[in-house]
Order: C-alpha cells, then sequence, then structure tokens
C-alpha cells in the first residue's frame, strides 16, 4: 500500500512539474523555436519569451496568451518615453472569427486608438503570428531603441467588432497589465495599475465627488430640515446650510472639472450614465445657487412655490447624487472596503435622519399642543372678563 502511495505521489509532482514547465520555459512553439529567457507575467495569462542579441542590440522574442478565443486581440508593447499604453510601440496580432490571425505594428497614441497598423519608433524587421490549440503566439524580431535593454513593457487583451479591434475591458487585471523588462538580464518587475498621474486623477476625480455630491449635500439639507426646529439654532440653522451646501458645490464643481478632464484625455472611453448623471447634477446644483440669490422674503407671496421649488429641486440632487457615487465606485473598481464605507456613511446618515425626523415630529406636536392649551387659557381669561 505504502509503495502505491509512493507511486502516486511521484506522478503526481512529476505532473506538476511538467505543468509548470509548460507555463513558461519547456514550452513547445510549434516552430520548434527556442528561447534563452522566459518570464510569465503576472496578469491576463500572459508570457514573455526572447533571446537577445548584444552584437547588434536586437532580440527575437514570443508573446504568448493562453486561454485565447477567436474574435479577439492581443498586444504587447514597448513604452520607451513613458508608461501605461500611450505612446506604446505594440505588436499586435488579431484573431478574426474564422480562426485566422494577422499580426501587425502599432503606434498607440491616444487612449481612443483602433490599433491601426503603423510604423513603430523602432525597427521590426520580422513580425508573425499564430493560434494552436487557443494559444496565440507573437513571434517578432526587434531592434532595440537608444540602444537600451530596459524598457517598460505593457501588453493587453481586448475583443474583436467588425474584424476590428476594439476597447478591452478595465478590469483590474486590464489595468495592470503593466511592468519593466531588461532583455540583457532577464529580469521583469511589475509596476502597479497603468494610468500613472491620469489614475491620480481618477481618484481625485472620485473622492471630490463623493465627499461633495454623495455627504456633504445630504449634511446640508439634514442642517436645513432638523436644527431650525429648536428655536436657539434660529438663524444659525440658516448659515449653516448655506455654508455646507456651498462647500459642496464648489468642491462638486472642483470634482466636475476633473471629471471634464478626464474625458478629454480619455477619447474613445466613455461612461454615458456617470457623464450624464453628472450633467445634470452640475446644472441642478447651480441652479440652486441662483434661487439662493432670488429667495423670496417669508412673507411674499410667491414663497410657498420658491420652497416647494427649492426642496424638490434639492432632494433630486441628493438623490441623483449617490446614484452616481455608486456609478463612479464601480468604474474605478476600488477595494471593495472602499464601497463598503461609504454605504456605512449613508446608514449613518439614515439612521441619525430617523432619530432626528421623530424628534422633529414631538417637538412640532409638543409645540402644537402647548400652543392650543395658551390659546385656549387666553380665551377663557378674556370670556371671564
Amino acid at each position: 500500500m505504502g509503495k502505491i502511495l509512493s507511486l502516486l505521489l511521484c506522478f503526481l509532482i512529476s505532473n506538476l512539474a511538467v505543468s509548470s514547465a509548460q507555463t513558461c520555459g519547456n514550452y513547445a512553439f510549434s516552430s520548434n523555436e527556442i528561447y534563452s529567457t522566459c518570464v510569465s507575467l503576472p496578469v491576463l495569462d500572459s508570457h514573455l519569451h526572447w533571446t537577445y542579441h548584444p552584437s547588434n542590440g536586437s532580440v527575437d522574442l514570443a508573446f504568448r496568451h493562453t486561454g485565447s478565443a477567436t474574435s479577439q486581440w492581443v498586444a504587447w508593447a514597448l513604452n520607451v518615453g513613458g508608461r501605461g499604453m500611450v505612446g506604446a510601440q505594440a505588436l499586435v496580432a488579431v484573431t478574426s472569427s474564422n480562426g485566422s490571425v494577422q499580426a501587425y505594428t502599432s503606434a498607440v497614441t491616444s487612449y481612443g486608438t483602433g490599433l491601426q497598423p503603423s510604423d513603430l519608433s523602432f525597427s521590426v524587421p520580422r513580425i508573425r503570428a499564430e493560434r494552436v490549440q487557443g494559444v496565440v503566439v507573437i513571434y517578432a524580431t526587434v531592434v532595440l531603441p537608444t540602444g537600451g535593454t530596459s524598457f517598460n513593457q505593457v501588453w493587453q487583451v481586448g475583443p474583436v467588432n467588425n474584424g476590428a479591434p476594439a476597447i478591452h475591458a478595465l478590469d483590474p487585471a486590464n489595468r495592470n497589465s503593466v511592468g519593466v523588462v531588461d532583455f540583457s538580464t532577464g529580469e521583469t518587475t511589475a509596476s502597479g495599475s497603468v494610468g500613472g498621474a491620469r489614475l491620480r486623477r481618477r481618484n481625485r476625480h472620485g473622492v471630490l465627488n463623493a465627499v461633495s455630491w454623495g455627504v456633504l449635500m445630504p449634511m446640508g439639507a439634514m442642517a436645513a430640515r432638523y436644527l431650525k426646529v429648536f428655536t436657539v439654532a434660529n438663524p444659525a440653522w440658516f448659515y449653516i446650510h448655506v455654508a455646507t451646501q456651498t462647500s459642496a458645490y464648489i468642491v462638486g464643481v472642483a470634482g466636475w472639472a476633473t471629471g471634464l478632464k478626464l474625458g478629454s484625455d480619455s477619447t474613445g472611453i466613455t461612461y454615458d450614465t456617470h457623464r450624464n448623471i453628472g450633467i445634470i447634477l452640475f446644472s441642478l446644483a447651480t441652479l440652486q445657487v441662483f434661487a439662493l440669490l432670488l429667495r423670496p422674503k417669508p412673507d411674499n407671496k410667491y414663497r410657498f412655490y420658491w420652497n416647494i421649488y427649492h426642496h424638490s429641486l434639492g432632494y433630486s440632487i441628493i438623490i441623483l447624487s449617490i446614484i452616481n457615487v455608486y456609478e463612479g465606485l464601480d468604474i474605478l473598481d476600488p477595494e471593495k472596503k472602499w464601497k463598503n464605507a461609504y454605504t456605512g456613511i449613508l446608514i449613518s446618515l439614515g439612521v441619525i435622519t430617523v432619530i432626528l425626523e421623530a424628534l422633529t415630529w414631538f417637538i412640532v406636536l409638543k409645540r402644537k399642543k402647548d400652543d392650543k392649551r395658551t390659546h385656549a387659557g387666553t380665551n377663557g381669561a378674556n370670556g371671564h372678563a
């Protein structure tokens, strides 16, 4: 029995070893090409094989993506002057619906690229591609630019629509497909998510809008509704309300401006629902600012209608703000704790609202009851006289 278990264990270990080897170094190419170095890239089921020729500064390489489907494109690129997608000099393979593969080069100049064929900033004397049993391989010879050996690399996978590459997904794996490769030493490093300054602007946009529209706006409305029932808070509640809402508007405009900048820098990448709600929010909030300047006096006959307008618009802004914050969180796709944190803030505000609403009605009803008692006492005194 022990011998049988030992044989099974040896068999399992040998299979695991073969499987691991097939992942990278010992992969058998259909063309029987052999490369001196291989690395398994951290995301998107991709691997890079190469042989560096120091005599002429060239590299024979094979970029391999496993689990590939038809109507899909894959790309591997060097970014000589930057990091990320824009500026990348790409080797592209497009698999059509019938399984045929076309390989070419494409210089990426914007986020709205269609990966059209074009020359690169360095020489690529040879490029071809194949798809075998769901594995797409791009073979190429690259003359390394600027005489260097260490460069930023980018790799990506996306769909094909009507025979042309379409925008890839924005999942964490797609955003993290960037790193550094040194063809001389064989070292590679992961550099985190793609985007650099652009990603920081996305995060800044999200924080500004979550704080302004998603937190300050509801708090300002709560101040107006619940503080004014307390006699000691009059007229302080009004100034607190105005200060909070004005701060929310100013911070929100800053967040809206960063959104416009992100949109202009991301040609071809659109989030229609998030963008449209943002435009509506900015427009409604601006109307509220002007409404404040045109606010009638309490005894004005139009004050009743102004109150209806002001309250309706205000609550609409709050509802749309919360919806759009969640839309933005889905786009940014941060760690789950951030969405949970915002949800926790909303729940806390909701609990406080329920408590204050009950307290407000208690105070209002008690005050009416006291007023009736006082009024009845006054009438009785007058009748006795």
